[in-house]
């Protein structure tokens, strides 16, 4: 059993005898000699996507779940739902929206890397690769002989997120963005 500040993000846990997916980890270290970290974990249960907040100290163990991952593809959105196609076996697995929304910044039909989380064979969620190319659709026009290190400006990608960018970098480039800091690394 892991430690509460050993959880990442897209984790599986069992916790009040319910699995939750983790969302999103926030440390919070009140200030004072004896205050302990604590870490505040956003959760959502798999059977029913419900919310919850908890808290747990540093050292606090947490059971984790059972999960598996599977290499998908982005094959379509049909209304809310987004379908995924097994790369191995071509098994389609639909996330709603709303499960999957701070990913989907990331997703295009390009985007390769994909896996969806199982548990208990349904999936319910999607992790993303340690980086993506994406095509910068609007940004201020690039400005010949920038250097890497000026000044940066904003650019709409493909998939409506907006990060920021060197001045040379032009409208219709593709990049590299960094998924975990989502930040702008490289051209692609």
């Amino acid at each position: 059993m892991p430690k509460a500040s050993e959880i990442k993000k897209n984790a599986a846990i069992e916790h009040n005898g319910k699995t939750y997916l983790v969302k999103d980890i926030n440390k919070l270290t009140p200030s004072g000699r004896a205050g302990a970290s604590l870490y505040r974990m956003r959760l959502y249960e798999v059977a029913t996507r419900a919310k919850a907040d908890e808290s747990f100290k540093a050292d606090e163990m947490i059971n984790t779940a059972e999960f598996s991952k599977r290499k998908v593809t982005f094959s379509y959105a049909d209304g809310t739902e987004y379908v995924f196609m097994d790369n191995e076996d071509y098994t389609p697995y639909s996330l709603d929206k709303d499960t999957i929304e701070e990913e989907l910044l990331f997703i295009d039909e390009a985007t390769e890397g994909l896996q969806v989380l199982m548990v208990d064979g349904n999936p319910v969620g999607i992790e993303l690769p340690a980086s993506v190319d994406l095509l910068i659709t609007e940004t201020d026009p690039s400005i010949k002989g920038a250097s890497a290190s000026a000044r940066t400006k904003p650019a709409t990608l493909s998939t409506g997120l907006v990060v920021q960018v060197p001045e040379y970098i032009a409208s219709g480039e593709k990049i590299k963005i960094n998924t975990a800091e989502v930040k702008f690394t490289s051209r692609a």
